[in-house]
C-alpha cells in the first residue's frame, strides 16, 4: 500500500496552520530564557472566577462524575434556554439546545449534518481559521466573500448576492469576529436575513465573542428577527471567552428541532457528552449576575484603547478599530512583508509573537491580542515601534 493511500481523502484538503511554526518557535525561545510578549493569545488571560470553580469541587465532591444525557443535563440546557431568552431574544426548548465540547465542537457539529458533497459554504474574509477547514472535513467546499476595512471587514448584501449559487447551502456569521473583531448591526443583519430566506439558505451564527463588545453597542442575533430565519439559525455559543473557561470546553448551540435531533444523533455515536463536571460549573456561571463579565469588558476596552493609542504613532502599520473581541486586525502593507515574514521576523528579532493574517485569509494583515496586561501590551508595541521604524 502507497504511503499517500493509508489515509482518507478528505484530510488532503485539510491545510496545515500557517502558526504552527511561529508557535512552535516562541515556545523554543521561552524554554531558552528568551523574554517573548506574547501578542498571539486567543484566549482571555484572567482565571476562571472562583465561584465557577467551587461549583466544580462541589460537583466532584459529590460523585457528579457519571455519564450524563449526550446533549447536556436537562438544568444546564433549561438555563441556556433562559440565556438565550434573556439576552437573545430566542425561544429554544430544552431539546432544541446542544451542549458540546466547546464551540469549536458546535459549529463542526453543525455543518456536519447540514453537508452534503456538492454543497458551498459562504465564509466572509477573513475569517476563523477553523472554518473552511471544518467545511472541508465535511467534504463541502468554502466559498469566500472578500471585505474591506472601509466597511469594517462586515459583508454587504450586494457581496453575499454575488456569491450565492444553486450549491450554497449555509452562510457562516461571526459577530463580534476574530480576528476583527467587527460587529454587525441589527439594520445589517436584517438585510442578510432577508436574503438568507429568501434563497433558504441556513445560517450559522457564531456568537462566541457576544459579550465582549465596546463602545455600548449592543449584540444582534440574527435569528430573532422571524419565524423564517429562525427556522434557518443555528446559534452557537459558549463559556470559553465570557467566562475566561476555554480550559473547560463548554460550548453549546440552539437550532431548529431537526437539525437539533441530527447533530444529538451525531453527538450520540461521536463525542457523546460533555464533561460533567464541566457542566456544573457551566450551570453555576449562566446562573450568576454578570459582575465577571463586565469587568471583563471593561478591561479589554481599557487595553483596546491604548492599543489603538500606540498602533496609530506607527507609519507602517493600519488598523481598523474594533467593536467586540480581544483582537487588533492590523495592515502591514508598508512594511513590504507578507504576514508569515512579518510575524517570523518580529519573533526572532524582538521575541513578540502575533499571528500572522494568512492564517485568516489576508496575508497583508497581522492579528494581535490584547487579552494581556497593559505593561505587556507596552513592551510589546515598544519592541514593534521601534523594529518597524528600521524596516
Amino acid at each position: 500500500m502507497k504511503i499517500d493511500t493509508r489515509l482518507a481523502e478528505r484530510l488532503k484538503k485539510i491545510n496545515p496552520s500557517s502558526t504552527l511554526a511561529i508557535t512552535s518557535r516562541a515556545k523554543k525561545l521561552k524554554k531558552e530564557g528568551k523574554d517573548i510578549v506574547s501578542l498571539a493569545a486567543g484566549e482571555p488571560d484572567f482565571d476562571t472566577p472562583d465561584f465557577i470553580k467551587n461549583a466544580a469541587v462541589e460537583a466532584l465532591n459529590s460523585g457528579f462524575t457519571k455519564y450524563t444525557p449526550t446533549t447536556g443535563t436537562p438544568e444546564l440546557k433549561k438555563i441556556i434556554c433562559q440565556k438565550f431568552k434573556k439576552d437573545n431574544s430566542l425561544e429554544y426548548a430544552p431539546d432544541q439546545i446542544i451542549v458540546s465540547n466547546g464551540a469549536k465542537h458546535s459549529i463542526y457539529n453543525a455543518l456536519m449534518v447540514l453537508l452534503n458533497k456538492a454543497d458551498e459554504v459562504l465564509i466572509p474574509l477573513p475569517y476563523w481559521v477553523s472554518y473552511p477547514e471544518m467545511v472541508n472535513l465535511c467534504e463541502a467546499t468554502p466559498r469566500f466573500i472578500k471585505t474591506t476595512a472601509a466597511n469594517n471587514f462586515k459583508i454587504t448584501v450586494t457581496d453575499l448576492k454575488k456569491h450565492i449559487t444553486s450549491k450554497t447551502k449555509v452562510l457562516i456569521i461571526n459577530s463580534p469576529s476574530n480576528p476583527t473583531g467587527s460587529v454587525y448591526m441589527r439594520a445589517e443583519l436584517e438585510e442578510i436575513a432577508k436574503v438568507c430566506v429568501s434563497k433558504n439558505i441556513f445560517v450559522i451564527s457564531d456568537e462566541i465573542y457576544e459579550k465582549i463588545i465596546f463602545d455600548g453597542a449592543k449584540h444582534e442575533s440574527i435569528g430573532n428577527f422571524n419565524k423564517d430565519i429562525y427556522d434557518l439559525t443555528i446559534t452557537v455559543n459558549g463559556l470559553s471567552k465570557s467566562h475566561s473557561m476555554t480550559g473547560w470546553r463548554i460550548g453549546y448551540l440552539g437550532a431548529p428541532s431537526d437539525v437539533a435531533n441530527a447533530i444529538s444523533n451525531l453527538q450520540d455515536h461521536s463525542a457523546s457528552n460533555p464533561n460533567s463536571i464541566a457542566q456544573k460549573a457551566a450551570v453555576a456561571a449562566l446562573a450568576a449576575p454578570e459582575d465577571f463579565t463586565l469587568k471583563l469588558r471593561q478591561e479589554f476596552q481599557k487595553r483596546r484603547d491604548y492599543l489603538a493609542d500606540r498602533l496609530s504613532g506607527i507609519k507602517k502599520m493600519s488598523f481598523t478599530l474594533p467593536q467586540g473581541a480581544f483582537y487588533m486586525f492590523c495592515g502591514i502593507s508598508k512594511t513590504g512583508l507578507d504576514s508569515i515574514d512579518f510575524a517570523r521576523r518580529l519573533l526572532d528579532e524582538e521575541y513578540v509573537s502575533v499571528i500572522p493574517g494568512a492564517s485568516f485569509g489576508m496575508d497583508d494583515h497581522i492579528r494581535i491580542s490584547f487579552a494581556t496586561s497593559i505593561d505587556e501590551l507596552k513592551k510589546g508595541m515598544d519592541r514593534i515601534q521601534e523594529w518597524t521604524e528600521k524596516l
